[in-house]
């Protein structure tokens, strides 16, 4: 199976033979953010680092799409989703409440957590885990829940 990056560039390829512009717009900007990475930390993106920039990207967008709305710019809003649309393409299935709320209890437990104090412990057993797959903001709000 390819990597993650093997896979935007060979998705770069169809989207300038299909001549679709706007989603290949999107893939040059993933692909801009992976090699900035690379540059400024001097490492190879692996696709757990992938996953991880565009779970960023994608929260951006996100967040972008609500200011826009706010302001009455639609046209930008709709610019932003058609981004999160080719970016979500590339992360893994999002995961169930159930499958969060399970994977948060099984953290709380393997960790012995038993207050607010031990939920750093707690997000840090369960991110690796959830990252491009859950909104960890989301996450975080059923941790501290869970923990009180």
């Amino acid at each position: 199976m390819a990597t993650l990056v093997e896979q935007i560039k060979a998705s770069v390829k169809e989207a300038m033979k299909a001549k679709d512009k706007q989603r290949l717009g999107t893939l040059r900007l993933i692909q801009s953010e992976f090699k900035r990475i690379e540059v400024d930390e001097r490492i190879d993106i692996d696709d757990a680092r992938a996953t991880a920039i565009m779970d960023k990207m994608l929260k951006q967008r996100r967040d972008s799409v609500e200011q826009y709305q706010n302001a009455g710019r639609d046209e930008l809003a709709e610019q932003e989703l058609a981004e999160i649309a080719v970016i979500s393409e590339f992360l893994p299935e999002p995961l169930s409440a159930d499958e969060i709320d399970k994977m948060i209890q099984d953290a709380i437990a393997a960790s012995g957590a038993s207050g607010m104090q031990a939920m750093g412990a707690v997000m840090a057993t369960i991110k690796p885990q959830m990252q491009g797959r859950a909104d960890m903001a989301e996450v975080s709000k059923r941790v501290k829940a869970l923990l009180n």
